[in-house]
């Protein structure tokens, strides 16, 4: 049987808008306008976090989370915007940016969030599951599903609100992309 993974990003809050490394007590501004919109799936698993949790409500989704669906940990960054960390620690986080296997102070690095993310990907079900995820844990699936060279983790856009689909089994992934939220 083939396993359907529809990756649906977070609604757009505060920590998104000001480019900040995301702490998990930030939400979504409201509520998306595609409510009831997904189609039904046997299972639904979330990054933990209130944005993720707002945005799976907001659907009419309900799940459980998966702490393998954590978002990438930026460490000692937590909380602090892009801008803040670039002028007080600007070569680190060139380096983090650049190099997948530089962790952020006291972080995780791309590479460990991908195999972590991996890891999960191993034990999706037969079936359709949805998974509200944050931006960098859909990356993270993408890159690995598709054995994609990690230095590619940050050059995949992941706009707020959106699906990404990958259907396989046996560890073979397929991507399909322009799915519009709520059609089939």
């Amino acid at each position: 049987m083939t396993s359907r993974l529809l990756l649906i990003s977070p609604a757009i809050g505060p920590a998104l808008r000001e480019a900040c490394f995301y702490d998990g007590s930030s939400s979504i501004d409201e509520a998306p306008a595609a409510t009831g919109a997904l189609p039904k799936a046997a299972h639904v698993v979330l990054s933990p976090g209130a944005r993720c949790r707002d945005t799976a409500e907001a659907l009419g989704q309900r799940g459980v989370t998966a702490a393998e669906l954590a978002p990438l940990d930026a460490g000692q960054w937590r909380g602090r915007t892009l801008a803040e960390v670039a002028a007080t620690d600007g070569e680190a986080l060139t380096r983090w940016l650049t190099d997948p296997d530089y962790a952020a102070p006291d972080g995780e690095s791309v590479q460990d969030v991908c195999a972590r993310v991996g890891h999960w990907l191993a034990s999706v079900p037969d079936g359709r599951t949805i998974a509200v995820v944050e931006p960098e844990v859909l990356r993270a699936t993408v890159v690995h599903a598709l054995a994609l060279p990690t230095g590619t983790f940050w050059r995949l856009d992941i706009p707020p609100l959106t699906a990404t689909e990958l259907s396989g089994r046996s560890g073979r992934w397929n991507l399909r992309l322009g799915r519009a939220l709520g059609g089939e």
